[in-house]
């Protein structure tokens, strides 16, 4: 297959991207989400590389900047995709869901940054603050409250990991409810929810509190 992008970038730079993406494990649904954006074409399957080469300059240009890079953007794209793979990469063939709308018990429906399911049953909820002031007391009260609605549920039965993410660092009272508020959980098997918060630092995402 060829790629159509060439010769903006010329062989050598696409090529160059290439074989610097090509050992990051960037899951499927990134590669398809990219290959949107960017109006790219992308082979459904076959190795990493060959996947690459028939990416657009563009596709190839935005993944190097996210992934390797580790770029920022004013609008925290760049953030959230690799958010998307951080989580990915904890639930390994698990199905990954971005932007996912999940009913609570309230009778009112959640849109979830990403939702990890396993066997068709939601096993994790997930969402990320990429942009703005460090994630605050308040921000930790709203997502308990969304995941509890969640578990409490139809949808949550299976429910067991809520992850906080923050590439703007977390205040200390934020990290305190959050915690406060997972200890005041019941503590049999059915209601179980595991809470933890990661901050990306030096380029990577890296649990703070369990």
């Amino acid at each position: 297959m060829v790629n159509k992008g060439f010769p903006k970038f010329g062989m050598s730079q696409a090529g160059a991207f290439v074989a610097a993406l090509k050992n990051y494990n960037l899951p499927d649904f990134i590669l398809v989400l990219v290959a949107k954006e960017c109006k790219s074409d992308l082979l459904e399957r076959g190795r990493i590389d060959d996947r690459l080469q028939s990416m657009n300059d563009e596709a190839l240009e935005l993944l190097h900047k996210v992934f390797v890079g580790c770029e920022e953007d004013k609008a925290g794209k760049y953030a959230q995709y690799r958010f998307y793979a951080y989580v990915s990469s904890m639930y390994h063939k698990c199905e990954v869901l971005v932007n996912e709308t999940i009913p609570g018990k309230a009778g009112k429906n959640h849109k979830i940054p990403v939702a990890v399911k396993n066997n068709g049953m939601y096993i994790a909820v997930a969402q990320n603050k990429a942009t703005g002031h460090p994630v605050n007391k308040k921000d930790a009260t709203k997502f308990y409250e969304i995941v509890d609605d969640i578990k409490s549920g139809d949808h949550g039965t299976m429910l067991t990991d809520a992850i906080f993410a923050s590439s703007v660092g977390f205040k200390g009272d934020a990290l305190v409810e959050l915690e406060t508020l997972s200890k005041s959980r019941k503590d049999d098997p059915e209601n179980k929810l595991d809470f933890k918060t990661a901050n990306f630092e030096n380029n990577i995402y890296s649990v703070t509190k369990c």
